[in-house]
Formats: structure tokens, sequence, C-alpha cells
């Protein structure tokens, strides 16, 4: 199965496809589609529009994954910016016919690490780890797109699992 997981946001879009054979992982891409905050918002959501596009028909991926967006009271205007990048995203998906499934942070940090409270340190070590990726400094949207897509196989594999033992197929 390919997962192309992505953590969306204005300036800097992350992404990270793997492919998962029964949780084993290998890296196919991972990388930043970024904008210039000098250019007016309707060009920086074409410019993530046209990257995903470009990222799903060079890996033709099973599923889409996101973050599900959260809001903090003291910063409602980025939640509403990365609400732009993320349903420039949920066209694309759309558009595409590639299913999208969105996981809350605490669920994917406890997926990857085992702990729901886990630091961004500690989710871009324990990627690195999974991926058997060199201890280099990763920028940390790339690692939460690699965590989401990660996170997406051992729940998908989690349920496939569950269907086999209850004699589904």
């Amino acid at each position: 199965m390919r997962i192309l997981g992505i953590d969306p946001g204005l300036n800097a879009t992350g992404y990270g496809i793997i492919e998962d054979s029964q949780n084993r992982f290998r890296l196919l891409e991972a990388g930043l589609i970024q904008t210039s905050p000098n250019k007016p918002i309707q060009d920086r959501l074409k410019k993530i529009h046209l990257g995903v596009n470009e990222l799903i028909k060079k890996f033709r991926p099973d599923t889409l994954v996101l973050e599900k967006l959260y809001s903090h009271y003291k910063h409602p205007t980025t939640a509403i910016l990365m609400g732009h990048g993320r349903g420039v995203i949920c066209l694309t998906s759309g558009e595409k016919n590639i299913p999208l499934v969105s996981y809350p942070a605490k669920r994917i940090k406890k997926a990857v690490t085992g702990n729901g409270n886990a630091s961004k340190d500690q989710v871009q070590r324990m990627v690195q780890n999974i991926l058997g990726l060199e201890q280099t400094q990763i920028p940390n949207d790339v690692t939460d797109a690699l965590a989401l897509a990660i996170a997406h196989s051992y729940v998908a594999s989690h349920y496939r699992l569950g269907a086999i033992k209850k004699g589904k197929p």
C-alpha cells in the first residue's frame, strides 16, 4: 500500500510517501512544498494544489492522510490559514478519487511513539528509526507528514488484522 501523508501549512506543506508491506516501510519521497508569504493567497494555494497533484500523478498513492484540524483559542487565525491549505488538499484528493483519512494529532503520536503527548523531537526520532533514516535534522513538517503515513499504516493493518480474526476477507 502506498500512503501519502501531508502536513498542511501555508508557508510549508510537508509531505511523505511511504510504501507499506506488512508494516515494513520503504520511503519513496519526502519534502516540502514551500510558498512565499509575499505572494497573494490564491497563488500560494495554487502552488500547494499543483504540488500535491504532481505527487499524486508521480506516486499514485492508495490513501492520502491529513491531521485533523485543531484550533487553539489563542491563535484562531493560524487554524483558518491552515484550513485554506487543508481544503485545497482535500479538494485535490477528491478530484483524483483518492481516499482521504484524517486523524487527531494525539492518535498519530500514540501510533508512532506509544505516547499521545510525545514531543515533536520524540516523533522525529521515532520516524527516523522506523524508516531507517540517518539522524540528521529533518524539518518538522516533513517528519509530521511521515508520521501521518506511518500511523495510518498501523491503524489500517490493525483493522485488517481484526477483520481476519473475525473471519472476514
